[in-house]
């Protein structure tokens, strides 16, 4: 047989999701880079910036810490405390502090107790479970269905993994805004702290930015591969 005959057209909206993810990437350590040479004109640094943000909330019982690594900042409810990277916390400069700003407002979402971080805590559990099934049963229920065309034992394995799927990427659906929030609460303490300059604030606001599309990338290459495991389901079961 002819050596197209075994090319999966569908392998396009891989190529497509790799593109998307690899730009997003190459976007937001881009942006980091080029603001970690802004240093802040005033001398604050990231877990300066931090508490900022904290103490416009009125939180004062969150522990910000070191952690090593680069780019590993993050903000853990389960012991309430911020840990800011090497290229964050002690540093001074326009990425860092938009950065570490960024943990403090999921610390202020969790004190308020903002609606999609609840949700988003709550289901979890349940994605985590749904994400470790999703490829699983769908690789299953393709070779099933292929060995055996006559069941729609297969097809209906292969459509509980793209629900499976599904669940997970409602997940990231839900991560966007408490994302964007986050983002939104922190530049407005920023600029209210009136501890930074207009530059510096854009600065900040740009690595924020950068930081936001790769969850919009992430969201947008799992949308092509549920549309992915749809076509593939669709194509077995008209064999």
């Amino acid at each position: 047989m002819p050596f197209f005959y075994y090319f999966d057209p569908t392998y396009i909206l891989v190529v497509i999701g790799l593109l998307i993810s690899v730009w997003a990437q190459i976007s937001v350590q881009s942006t980091f880079n080029k603001y970690s040479r802004m240093r802040i004109s005033r001398g604050f640094t990231g877990a300066d910036a931090a508490r900022q943000v904290l103490s416009s909330g009125g939180v004062n019982d969150v522990t910000v810490k070191s952690i090593r690594g680069s780019m590993t900042d993050h903000y853990d409810p389960r012991d309430n405390s911020i840990s800011l990277s090497e290229t964050v916390g002690g540093i001074s400069s326009a990425a860092a502090i938009g950065v570490a700003a960024h943990e403090a407002g999921h610390a202020l979402q969790h004190a308020e107790g903002y609606g999609p971080i609840k949700l988003r805590m709550s289901i979890i559990p349940v994605c985590n479970f749904a994400s470790g099934m999703a490829m699983p049963l769908f690789l299953l229920g393709f070779l099933f269905s292929s060995w055996n065309p006559e069941t729609n034992f297969g097809l209906l394995m292969m459509q509980a993994g793209i629900i499976a799927f599904s669940i997970a990427v409602f997940f990231q659906v839900v991560t966007l805004p408490v994302e964007f929030n986050a983002s939104r609460r922190a530049m407005a303490a920023l600029e209210a702290s009136g501890a930074y300059t207009d530059e510096e604030l854009y600065g900040a606001r740009k690595v924020l930015r950068a930081a936001a599309m790769t969850y919009v990338a992430a969201l947008a290459v799992s949308l092509l591969q549920v549309l992915r495991l749809v076509i593939l389901s669709n194509s077995n079961r008209r064999r």
